[in-house]
């Protein structure tokens, strides 16, 4: 107990100490119960405002059964409902603009129920009439009063819809080819297409005061029924089977949406256990920097140690008390991590609405959560320190007569941490084997086990970092000596910082360890970002080389010459589509030349090669080579109208647009008697989208007007999306790593301040010593950062290819050497503060110490 207390009382007169010390635990401790705390805020703000169901629907008829036009008259005669809509949609194609439909929506535009909002002219009133969202009329050319015609299918006559008003879905502008109306309109266009009146449910608002379990009750008794939608169905003497009628599901509003919000919350659960994936990293780095911070600050106490030994301390109440120390930085460390992230999640609600609009629930208080992220704090920096307090206990009582600076620099590996090294490394090869040899293999369909695969790349990459952690001092000093080729020419301050680094090898080989963990994880996420940009554009290389497709109406040319001078479009490429026959089977092809596409380098090929391409030589798609049971290298005899022509398969590639399975050279389709006039153009806007749009539909009057522009866009978003929650993610453990190695750097500026000094008294200036502090801390992350490298290029492979992702690996080697050059910043910043302090050191002070 009195060693106890003396290393207490120790700690009681340098508290700045023990929160050093710990720092890394206190930001590891903040970063996991601040993502309890979101957790809390994303689950509580999607109960109170998510939901598929009106806010205002007391009542909901049908959900999961649907419902009729019966049942929705006679939920409106039902006392206590003030008003009522059916939630039913129909479907139009839209002759005007190939392959686009138009999908019509029920809602009552105005009352407590509607779901839009009236921006321009009037809701629709009469059969006939729609409302559309801004982008519809940005599409496809509408204005209010103007027409739109419709048909339910190609074999149905067109009819005209009269677009009476703009509006806005309460999610923004809506989706292109959304309109609306009232249910009832709805229910008439369907009755008008011989289609049956059925709604997904009926949602109905309650006049105030009135008991929605009563008006429920009621609705169960006098809804008619409607056939049973799971097919369920009973058999006639004539063999035919006839549907079940059931009574539409009656629930009330507020219990469903309660159970589609549980829903929404539920489907985060896998997007936090990647988070918490994360968070256990970050929590693996921060134990990292704790062991290697205790190993620094017993180094610096290692006098005292051994004259506490000297007075008949045993080494059994040395470690226990320095254990117990250990014990109460990670209580301090977790106390405070859980205040930080507390007061944050506080803040979050007001951030919210003066920042973004929004309204964000409150965290409320997680007691429990609170108390398991304090104790597992506790435990992660008990654990951290036993390794350094066994290592310290052990002090012989003569090194009482040495220094600290002396007792630090010990570096050699015993024979077990070499034998437990070397055991690591060849476990994570021979996983890294298993990985290897379970990869798919190319163009053999549902070869290899991805899973296995995977599993073996993540226990590989893990022994891989253990491995690194028991024999980075040995790694580190080739890697050190590498990287101090350069600094060495900047002269003493160069050479003093790679002396300092490589003088404690352990302490070096533990923060670089930590860095290298968060620039692995850095990198991968670029490289994996990087190459799945690629698999896009090579899939967007086809689908949307352009930015517009202008298809001629049915039947007819677009005439030579005629959007090649519209100021609104440019790089205008035209061809044609037509169809052919082959044996027994019917399919579209088409001579659009690949190399005058400007995604043409993006293009997959899988067999053979575009230059190929000409006369008498087809390219076809991986599909259409199973289908028409043809491939590379193979020949194939194509009709039309009597004529045809055959040729020779000289590529492969993932897909073609326009729906079409081959691509012939124009002289064979000119062979095969197909108008010489194009029926398809491709374009991009030279300037705003829309008016290229209203500029091609004015050009070919009846065409059809694709965006394929829209599909790169949503892409995009998506990829960056991703792109932020990855490096957001990895951010944690960057920000442990940082913090990792300014603790280190202020903890080895006290451990050497008599080295300081001697500097100091030999002539070096103050801003040379900061310099070469600066540097030293700069190495850490130099250092860690090519380690980090080392490993992310392969495992970042290993995991893409098990992936099942068919691309070629990229490496952004700009934003790798960015990664590097950043992380070496931030680790120079972090040990700014300790260089000021180092140089504000006397020499004479200095030089007092022992």
């Amino acid at each position: 107990m009195t060693v106890l207390r003396t290393q207490l009382a120790g700690l009681a007169r340098r508290p700045a100490r023990l929160l050093l010390t710990g720092l890394a635990l206190i930001v590891a401790a903040t970063v996991v119960f601040g993502t309890v705390l979101a957790q809390r805020i994303m689950t509580q703000t999607i109960l109170d405002t998510f939901s598929g169901t009106s806010a205002a629907a007391d009542i909901v008829v049908g959900d999961g059964t649907g419902t009729s036009a019966a049942a929705l008259d006679v939920v409106r005669r039902t006392p206590g409902v003030e008003q009522a809509t059916a939630r039913n949609q129909a479907f139009y194609d839209v002759p005007a603009v190939s392959g686009t439909w138009l999908q019509v929506f029920g809602d009552p535009g105005s009352g407590p129920l509607a779901e839009v909002t009236l921006t321009e002219g009037a809701y629709p009133s009469a059969p006939g009439q729609i409302a559309v969202t801004p982008r519809t009329a940005e599409r496809m050319g509408l204005v209010v009063g103007g027409t739109v015609q419709i048909r339910p299918d190609s074999e149905s006559p067109s009819r005209s819809l009269t677009v009476t008003g703009i509006v806005r879905p309460a999610g923004g502008e809506g989706f292109a080819g959304s309109a609306y109306t009232t249910s009832d309109l709805v229910n008439a266009m369907l009755t008008a297409d011989g289609a049956p009146v059925v709604s997904s449910r009926i949602e109905a608002h309650l006049a105030p005061g009135t008991d929605p379990a009563a008006v429920a009750e009621t609705l169960r008794r006098t809804l008619p029924q409607v056939p049973d939608q799971g097919g369920g169905g009973t058999a006639t003497a004539g063999g035919q089977q006839s549907s079940t009628l059931v009574t539409p599901d009656v629930v009330l509003g507020a219990e469903l949406r309660d159970r589609e919000a549980r829903d929404a919350a539920d489907s985060m659960g896998e997007l936090f256990y990647l988070i918490g994936l994360f968070v256990a990293i970050a929590a693996a780095a921060a134990a990292l920097v704790a062991t290697a911070t205790f190993r620094i600050v017993f180094a610096q106490r290692m006098r005292q140690l051994a004259l506490m030994r000297a007075i008949g301390a045993g080494r059994g109440a040395l470690t226990r008390a320095l254990a117990a120390e250990g014990a109460l930085t990670g209580l301090v460390a977790g106390v405070t991590g859980v205040l930080i992230a507390y007061l944050l999640g506080l803040a979050a609600g007001p951030a919210a609405r003066v920042f973004l609009d929004a309204g964000i629930a409150s965290p409320g208080l997680p007691v429990v959560p609170a108390l398991a992220v304090v104790l597992g704090t506790t435990l992660v920096a008990t654990i951290a320190v036993l390794s350094p307090a066994a290592n310290a206990s052990r002090v012989s009582p003569l090194e009482a007569l040495r220094s600290a600076s002396v007792t630090g620099a010990q570096s050699a590996l015993g024979r077990g941490r070499w034998a437990f090294g070397l055991v690591l490394s060849v476990l994570a090869l021979l996983l890294l084997g298993l990985a290897i040899a379970g990869l798919p293999e190319a163009d053999v369909p549902d070869s290899g086990s991805p899973e296995l695969s995977m599993t073996a790349t993540v226990a590989s990459g893990t022994l891989a970092f253990f491995s690194l952690i028991v024999l980075g001092p040995t790694i580190l000093r080739p890697v050190l000596w590498l990287v101090g080729l350069p600094l060495r020419a900047f002269g003493p301050a160069g050479r003093l910082a790679v002396g300092g680094v490589g003088g404690a090898p352990k302490r070096a080989a533990s923060v670089s360890v930590v860095v290298a963990l968060a620039v692995t994880l850095t990198a991968a996420a670029l490289i994996a970002v990087s190459t799945t940009r690629i698999t896009m554009n090579q899939e967007l290389a086809l689908s949307a080389p352009a930015d517009l497709q202008i298809a001629a109406p049915a039947g007819e040319q677009i005439p030579a010459g005629a959007l090649e001078a519209a100021p609104e479009l440019t790089g205008v490429l035209p061809f044609r589509v037509t169809e052919v026959e082959s044996g027994s089977s019917a399919f579209n092809v088409a001579d659009l030349p690949l190399a005058s596409l400007p995604t043409s380098d993006d293009i997959r090929v899988s067999r053979g090669s575009l230059d190929d391409a000409g006369p008498g030589k087809a390219i076809m798609s991986d599909w259409s080579a199973g289908f028409l049971d043809a491939g590379h290298g193979e020949r194939i005899t194509v009709s039309r109208n009597g004529r045809s022509v055959t040729v020779t398969v000289v590529a492969t590639v993932g897909g073609l647009p326009m729906d079409t399975m081959l691509l012939l050279d124009r002289a064979d389709l000119t062979a095969l008697g197909t108008p010489v006039e194009p029926t398809v153009v491709l374009a991009d806007a030279a300037g705003d989208r829309t008016a290229a749009v209203r500029a091609a539909q004015a050009l070919v009057p009846g065409g059809g007007v694709t965006v394929l522009a829209d599909a790169r866009d949503d892409l995009a978003e998506q990829l960056m999306l991703i792109t932020a929650a990855a490096l957001g993610l990895v951010g944690m453990t960057v920000a442990v790593a940082v913090v990792g190695v300014g603790t280190t750097t202020a903890l080895s500026v006290v451990e050497r301040l008599r080295e300081a000094g001697l500097l100091r008294a030999v002539g070096m200036s103050r801003a040379r010593l900061r310099a070469t502090l600066l540097l030293e801390a700069s190495l850490y992350g130099v250092v860690g950062a090519l380690l980090g490298l080392a490993l992310a290029i392969p495992f970042a492979w290993l995991m893409l290819s098990a992936g099942g992702l068919d691309a070629p690996l990229a490496l952004p080697w700009g934003q790798l050497a960015l990664v590097i050059l950043v992380l070496g910043l931030l680790t120079a910043v972090s040990g700014v503060l300790p260089a000021r302090r180092a140089s504000r050191v006397s020499p004479t002070a200095a030089l007092a110490m022992d």
